[in-house]
C-alpha cells in the first residue's frame, strides 16, 4: 500500500467533507470566532448531541463577548450546569474578560493570538483560525489524533510529548500552501466529522473512509489497534453524602466549593465522605435532637470514577440554627440559605440542580 501524498489526503477530505459530512449544525457557517470558539470548547470531551441541547440557549443568553464578560459567573456557571468540566465554563468567562479588556471586544481570529488567551489550546486555536480566517493550520484533537495514526499505523504513545510534537509537524505539512479559505473550512470539518463519526475508538466504518485505500491501520486489519491503548486507572466508586438543611419557608443551605477538583466553583450542599458521612452524620444528628430523611444512594458517572450520592435531608429550625457553625461539612463563611427560585439560578452541579428542581415541584404540588 502506497503511503498518501500530503495533498491527496487533504484534497480527498475536503471532498469526503463537502458530499457526505456534517452540515446544518448550529455553529457552522458562520465567521464569526465567538460562536466558533464557544461551540469548540463545549465540543471538548462532549458529544455534539449534548451540546445541541445547549449552545443555542447559551448564544442567545450571552449574545457576543461583551455580554459573556460581564455576566456573572454564576450566571455562567448555572447556564452551563450539565455540560460538566465545569473548569471550562471559568476559563469560557476568563476568556470573555481577557479578550474585552485586552482586544477590545474584537475576538481574535490569527493563531498565534488565539492560543495566548485562557482556555485556548493549539487545536482550538487551529480550528477558530481555519474556520474564521482561513488561516493554513491543521487541527489536532483526540480525535483527529486518532485518524492520523491510523493512517500512519503510528504505534507510539500519543500521550508521550514527543509523539504529540512531531503528529503536529505532520499534521501541520498535510495543509498545502495553496489551500482556500473554503478548502480549510471544509478540511477541518472533514477531520472532526471523520473523527466523530467514521474513524470511531472501537467500531471505526472504514468502507465509509474517503482514506481507506491508503490507511496503513486497514491494511494491517486490525485498525483499533492504533493509537496505542493508554493505560486507565481502574474506575472506582466513591460515596458521598449530600446534607440538606432545608427550612420551614423551602430556603435550603448551599456553600460554593473550592475551584478546584469536582464540581469546582460550584454551589452544592455540605459534601461528607466515609466514615464521616455516614455515622458522623448520625451521631450529630442524634446529638442535635434532629430527624432526617435518607433517600437511596443516586448513581453519577464522571469520567474516572462513579458517585454514589446519599442525599440527607435535615429540617432545619430557629432552633437549631445556633448550631449551625458545628454542622458536618458546613462552611458557614462559603454559603447561604437560598430560596428554590433562587438557588436553581445558580450555577449547580446537575445532580444538585436535579434534585433541587424535583424537591421545589413537589413542594409547589404539595401546597396547592
Amino acid at each position: 500500500m502506497t503511503p498518501p501524498e500530503p495533498t491527496e489526503v487533504f484534497a480527498r477530505v475536503v471532498a469526503w467533507q463537502r458530499r457526505a459530512g456534517r452540515h446544518g449544525l448550529p455553529w457552522q457557517g458562520t465567521r464569526d470566532p465567538y460562536r466558533v470558539w464557544l461551540s469548540e470548547i463545549m465540543l471538548q470531551q462532549t458529544q455534539v448531541a449534548t451540546v445541541l441541547r445547549y449552545y443555542e440557549r447559551f448564544v442567545t443568553r450571552f449574545a457576543n463577548v461583551q455580554a459573556l464578560a460581564a455576566a456573572p459567573l454564576d450566571e455562567v456557571l448555572a447556564a452551563w450546569s450539565g455540560l460538566g468540566y465545569y473548569r471550562r465554563a471559568r476559563l469560557l468567562h476568563r476568556c470573555a474578560q481577557v479578550v474585552v479588556q485586552q482586544h477590545g471586544g474584537r475576538f481574535p481570529c490569527d493563531f498565534a493570538t488565539l492560543r495566548t488567551l485562557p482556555g485556548i489550546g493549539d487545536s482550538t486555536a487551529a480550528a477558530i483560525a481555519a474556520f474564521c480566517a482561513g488561516e493554513r493550520v491543521s487541527i489536532l484533537d483526540g480525535n483527529v489524533r486518532r485518524v492520523l495514526m491510523r493512517l500512519w499505523a503510528d504505534d507510539r504513545d500519543p500521550a508521550a510529548v514527543a509523539t504529540q510534537r512531531d503528529l503536529w509537524t505532520r499534521a501541520q505539512g498535510l495543509v498545502p500552501a495553496t489551500a482556500t479559505p473554503a478548502d480549510m473550512a471544509a478540511y477541518t470539518q472533514g477531520l472532526m466529522d471523520l473523527g466523530a463519526t467514521v474513524c470511531t475508538r472501537l467500531r471505526p466504518r472504514c468502507d465509509a473512509c474517503p482514506l481507506l485505500d491508503r490507511c496503513q491501520a486497514h491494511r494491517a486489519g486490525t485498525p483499533t489497534a492504533w493509537p496505542r491503548p493508554r493505560a486507565r486507572a481502574p474506575r472506582r466508586t466513591e460515596r458521598w453524602w449530600l446534607l440538606l438543611l432545608r427550612r420551614d419557608d423551602g430556603a435550603c443551605w448551599l456553600q460554593r466549593r473550592a475551584s478546584g477538583g469536582i464540581w469546582g466553583g460550584l454551589w452544592a450542599p455540605p459534601v461528607l465522605t466515609a466514615p464521616q458521612g455516614d455515622q458522623g452524620l448520625r451521631a450529630w444528628l442524634q446529638r442535635a435532637g434532629l430527624t432526617a430523611t435518607w433517600a437511596p444512594p443516586q448513581p453519577h458517572a464522571l469520567t474516572h470514577r462513579e458517585l454514589a450520592l446519599h442525599w440527607v435531608v435535615v429540617p432545619w429550625t430557629d432552633a437549631a440554627g445556633a448550631a449551625l457553625a458545628h454542622v458536618p461539612g458546613v462552611q458557614a463563611d462559603q454559603g447561604a440559605w437560598w430560596s428554590p427560585a433562587e438557588a436553581l439560578a445558580l450555577g449547580l452541579p446537575a445532580p444538585v440542580r436535579g434534585w433541587l428542581a424535583s424537591a421545589a415541584v413537589s413542594r409547589t404540588s404539595s401546597s396547592r
